[in-house]
């Protein structure tokens, strides 16, 4: 076991801190990666202050990890020392129940082990992310980093990329189709660049007149305002598909009423509170509500290359790890266009 630099919390309500965490030593099949940047996901933030319950302490966030390869274990094949890799949401799972072998390791069926916060079958202990000087792997959850994109701008794919790229993939949106995206922050803007990529009609839905310029920049049609009634009933009846990205509470009938018979609307946004839904907005147009988790690692993949292929990133803030808890601030207050990015060659300062 190795120590290395780590930013972690001690608790609930202490700052995030300069720690030292210790990693295993790289195996037959391990790889390991020198964290060059870090994406700041909200689910950091939820997770550090224990908003979802079932934190354990010190925790070290950070799940959209990209860096250079510096050790390979001698069965790897995939990637080799000096390589562009990253790590997601996973680290491992079962790899044996039917769906980790049909690709879908999020839906693990023994549980999948997700890159901070989870049980680490390894050191006894619990899983640490991303904000640290460098991470040890399996092989089968390394993702390869096209080189023509920005690195840093590229951190952000490995959870806000797949999550939108992946429902969008699954409910076949395509050239042609009328695709709403609801609320413009590091999810939505990720979804209104795929849909467009993907030939759709893209309308972003927003309670911010301020976003229209920056939404009308990255790919949407057209932005309407969701608080006026008007614009709202232009738009009745009339959606294909509709991904909604928003975290607060919020009226999800507004919406289902927007779609096309047989339409569906999918929920990557994570309300902590229910959101009530009426019975006849689902069933007068046997509409459908739907949910997504992140994907697997061969439709990971598939979007990193796709985002190669298209030259697709996400607008990002470069910030220092020492900023960190000032970015979680204004994480709070959706003070940032649109993902924070950690230099992580600030930790060796």
């Amino acid at each position: 076991m190795n120590p290395i630099k780590a930013y972690a919390a001690a608790s609930k309500t202490a700052p995030l801190e300069l720690s030292s965490i210790h990693r295993r030593d790289p195996g037959p099949c391990d790889v390991q990666i020198e964290i060059l940047f870090c994406g700041v996901c909200h689910s950091d933030l939820h997770t550090v202050r224990d908003e979802w319950g079932g934190t354990v302490y010190p925790c070290v966030p950070g799940h959209e990890i990209v860096g250079r390869v510096v050790k390979v274990g001698p069965e790897v094949k995939k990637v080799r020392e000096g390589d562009l890799a990253g790590v997601g949401c996973l680290v491992d799972s079962c790899r044996n129940c039917g769906n980790c072998r049909d690709g879908f390791e999020q839906f693990c069926e023994e549980g999948a082990i997700f890159t901070y916060n989870a049980q680490d079958k390894h050191s006894g202990g619990v899983t640490y992310g991303g904000y640290a000087e460098s991470i040890v792997v399996k092989e089968s959850f390394v993702l390869r980093i096209p080189e023509s994109l920005d690195l840093a701008a590229t951190a952000p794919l490995l959870c806000a990329g797949i999550t939108t790229y992946s429902p969008l993939r699954h409910w076949n949106v395509t050239a042609g189709q009328k695709v709403g995206v609801v609320g413009l922050g590091g999810l939505g803007h990720m979804a209104v660049k795929f849909a467009h990529a993907f030939g759709a009609r893209v309308v972003l839905f927003t309670t911010s007149p301020g976003k229209t310029e920056d939404a009308l920049r990255l790919g949407a049609s057209e932005v309407v305002l969701s608080k006026n009634e008007a614009e709202m009933k232009q738009h009745a009846s009339s959606f294909d598909f509709i991904l909604d990205t928003v975290s607060a509470k919020h009226d999800i009938n507004a919406y289902l009423n927007l779609l096309k018979r047989d339409g569906t609307l999918t929920l990557v946004g994570a309300p902590s509170e229910g959101l009530p839904i009426e019975a006849f907005n689902l069933i007068s147009g046997r509409r459908q509500f739907a949910g997504s988790l992140i994907g697997g690692l061969p439709e990971t993949q598939e979007m990193l290359d796709f985002c190669g292929e298209h030259g697709i990133t996400c607008d990002i803030e470069m910030i220092r790890i020492q900023q960190i808890n000032e970015a979680y601030e204004r994480l709070l207050k959706s003070d940032v266009k649109y993902r924070f990015v950690i230099d992580m060659a600030s930790l060796k300062g």
